[in-house]
């Protein structure tokens, strides 16, 4: 057979170019120069919108490394978003950053239909993040030994955590055997911050505490084991919980289905069962239409951890004809990894949208959490009417395509 691909010769390490590109973790007008100068020569380009940037550089010192400049994303604005929380009392304008067109306007849309309806109820039921560190040990009775020894000093962890940070707190430890294999999760409460960086950190002195004083000494270990679901979608999720679990609910009449949403309320509640049996012969985990599009860009608007989309998107949403021709609706996400202090909250154009909302700082993370899942709500009472009456394609292609120039 012939050979399409010819082999190429192993790359030579020590050539100019295996590291020529200058790596930086400063974020300085001198590095954004070397950086921007070497890209230009490499690619024979220049990107002039990319690096015309007049943000005060000392903000992203912990954000960034090899900064080059900021990343122009469209934002829009819905609302107002009535929620009636623990937190969230009011109603919101949400910006929304995207460029895929007909969010926003489906989003807005969905909105309107629960500000006329009296907004929604939108409730952090639970908080808490986790990090699960695992050991190996030569064999199952040393395993045992430790554990015996770790739950006798299992009160004196908390000490450490509040020694690390002034904010986590040790809340729950869980134990996973697997033969040799040990997996510890660790759940903490880590106020407003999102609290990744935080449990890591709180973590690792946990460990390094254990391994320095443990009478049997595990073979190696690892900080994260990939059990704790970050970043990634898992089943773990509906029994427990990854930063804020919150639900939220809204009831809308046969008359704001008609005029708002246009369409019925038995159409919402046949596609809700149809699209459900859907999901669930697809082996998707939750079931549920658009978390991702709502959150992801209300997360890139308002600094949060974009990444944590991916675990932050699974849930459920029910939706359900009421006797009286009513639409009664609800979503529940396990897993939103929000925050309001630290992360990219504090970057320029995210705090003035955080402040927006009323959400900017401490105190206000579970106010966020709820509006979100609000937000949440609307874009899918939006979607599945539009899924519903047919609507669907043609909003796309009023809102989503580029017109002919």
């Amino acid at each position: 057979m012939k050979t399409l691909l010819k082999k190429t010769e192993a790359y030579d390490v020590h050539t100019e170019d295996a590291c020529a590109l200058p790596f930086s973790s400063e974020i300085s007008q001198t590095e954004i120069a070397k950086l921007c100068d070497y890209l230009s020569k490499k690619t024979n380009k220049q990107f002039p919108i990319l690096t015309d940037s007049n943000i005060n550089l000392s903000l992203l010192n912990g954000n960034i490394e090899n900064f080059i400049g900021i990343s122009q994303i469209p934002t829009g604005v819905i609302g107002p978003l009535k929620v009636h929380g623990t937190a969230a009392n009011g109603a919101y304008y949400v910006p929304l950053a995207t460029s895929e067109g007909a969010l926003v306007a489906s989003y807005h849309r969905g909105a309107r239909a629960c500000l006329l309806a009296g907004g929604v109820t939108s409730i952090c039921l639970k908080e808490g993040i986790q990090r699960s560190p695992v050991f190996k040990f030569e064999n199952l009775n040393d395993l045992s030994l430790f554990i015996s020894w770790f739950l006798a000093k299992k009160e004196s962890l908390h000490d450490i955590v509040k020694n690390t940070s002034r904010f986590a707190k040790l809340t729950d430890t869980k134990i996973q055997i697997e033969g040799n294999h040990l997996t510890i999760s660790f759940e903490y409460f880590t106020a407003d911050a999102s609290g990744q960086n935080m449990v890591t950190i709180c973590t690792d002195a946990i460990c390094r505490f254990m391994i320095d004083q443990c009478p049997v000494k595990p073979s190696h270990w690892f900080i994260e084991g990939n059990s704790s679901g970050d970043k990634k979608a898992t089943a773990y999720s509906f029994n427990n919980v990854r930063g804020k679990k919150v639900t939220a609910e809204i009831e809308l009449s046969a008359k704001i289905v008609s005029e708002v949403l246009k369409t019925s309320s038995a159409l919402m509640d046949r596609y809700w069962r149809t699209s459900t049996m859907g999901v669930i012969q697809s082996g998707a985990i939750g079931a549920q239409g658009h978390y991702a599009n709502g959150l992801t860009a209300l997360f890139i608007a308002t600094g949060q951890d974009v990444a944590c989309v991916a675990e932050a998107a699974t849930g459920i949403t029910r939706m359900e004809l009421n006797s009286n021709g009513s639409l009664y609706a609800c979503v529940t996400l396990p897993n939103l990894i929000v925050g309001t202090v630290g992360g990219g909250t504090n970057l320029p154009t995210q705090r003035e949208c955080l402040d927006m909302m009323d959400c900017y700082g401490e105190g206000n993370s579970i106010k966020y959490a709820e509006i979100a899942a609000a937000l949440v709500l609307a874009g899918e009472l939006s979607i599945a009417a539009a899924l519903s009456a047919g609507q669907f394609t043609q909003a796309h292609q009023k809102f989503g395509r580029k017109k002919s120039l």
